[in-house]
């Protein structure tokens, strides 16, 4: 039987006849030898194009036909809840703007006229009410009616610049004793107001209209 060798023999030879042959020289480059890029300039990377902007150029030019104009913006822009014809539910409240006039009081002539509000509201009270008979159920609605029509009576005698407050006192006729009483802080020179009562066998009213003058 011919003899084998030891693993660590074999080893041993291999890793001897590794040394004695010599490695491949490497090649050395320098980092500008290369030629640049094709496409680009002086070496510099291509400029990458951005997602953004061609997401926004299609949809800029979505829906768009060459030579037609932009849509402008409607008024769905400033209304969350649109109708089927493309117009706002709610339209905008817009506020006149008036410029100041620098009055701090009436012209001459265009006071609050007591008298004469006060012969409108004897006048719309028989009216009004002639031969009404009182009802404890219909009493609040009524006097409520009534306050909206004599405020807008004396608005027609009354100058644009006065704002008016009317009370009305409504009760049942039964031969007691009333007496109706306020008290306000204005100005006695411009400010006035005027009162009526009315009364028949079932009820009385007692209405009063305040003009305070308004800048």
């Amino acid at each position: 039987m011919a003899e084998q060798p030891f693993p660590e023999t074999a080893l041993l030879a291999q890793v001897l006849a590794a040394d004695s042959t010599e490695a491949p020289s490497l090649r050395t480059t320098r980092r500008g030898s290369q030629p640049p890029a094709r496409g680009t300039e002086d070496g510099k990377p291509p400029p990458l194009l951005s997602r953004r902007n061609s997401i926004l150029s299609r949809r800029s030019s979505f829906g768009m036909v060459p030579g037609s104009r932009r849509p402008s913006i409607g008024p769905w822009m400033f209304h969350r809840r649109v109708s089927f014809s493309g117009l706002p539910i709610f339209q905008p409240i817009l506020k006149a703007r008036l410029e100041n006039t620098y009055r701090m009081g009436p012209d001459k002539g265009c006071k609050f006229d007591a008298e004469r509000v006060q012969h409108v509201l004897e006048g719309t009270l028989a009216c009004a009410l002639g031969t009404t008979v009182y009802s404890p159920q219909g009493s609040a609605p009524l006097a409520q009616s009534l306050t909206e029509l004599l405020q807008n009576q004396a608005k027609e005698v009354v100058p644009s610049r006065y704002k008016l407050v009317c009370h009305v006192v409504l009760g049942q006729q039964g031969q007691q004793s009333l007496v109706v009483a306020s008290r306000g802080l204005w100005n006695p020179e411009t400010d006035s107001f005027a009162s009526a009562t009315f009364s028949n066998a079932s009820l009385f009213a007692v209405a009063t209209v305040y003009g305070v003058y308004f800048e």
